[in-house]
């Protein structure tokens, strides 16, 4: 087989792969994390508070997403993140308990959009929507020279 037919099957391929074949509405996943100094504002800011991170905590948001889904995805397929759009509500010190959720809300052919929470012992101190691609992995590592 030619190099270029094989890459014109593979882009058919990879344009037939469609998320909602795997991944369904209400699909969802929960971690916990005690913060670490290192996930802290002040670990980055010299100056700043020790508690958890705006960024550090829109991960920990990321990193559930993709748990709700990851082993749904066939073989050779990941998600990326594409979109948050999360509010920071409270401050959560070092040594706290966070819990974070996700649950997904709408799944179209290559993007898969998530509702995320976070919570510490006492309240809950971050919200928002995020959203992920479907990707091929050899495909975009291919693409972008990687690998």
């Amino acid at each position: 087989m030619s190099h270029g037919l094989a890459s014109r099957l593979r882009a058919s391929y990879d344009q037939a792969m469609d998320a909602r074949d795997f991944v369904k509405v209400g699909m969802s996943a929960e971690r916990m994390l005690v913060v670490p100094p290192e996930r802290t504002v002040g670990h980055f800011v010299p100056g700043m508070p020790m508690v958890y991170a705006t960024p550090m905590m829109i991960l920990e948001m990321e990193m559930t997403s993709g748990d709700a889904i990851s082993k749904y995805l066939p073989e050779g397929w990941v998600t990326v993140g594409t979109e948050v759009d999360i509010r920071h509500l409270a401050a959560t010190g070092v040594g706290e308990r966070v819990r974070t959720t996700a649950r997904v809300i709408a799944v179209e052919r290559k993007v898969i959009r998530f509702e995320v929470e976070a919570f510490d012992s006492v309240r809950r101190i971050g919200e928002g929507r995020h959203a992920r691609g479907f990707i091929n992995v050899a495909s975009f590592e291919k693409r972008f020279g990687v690998g």
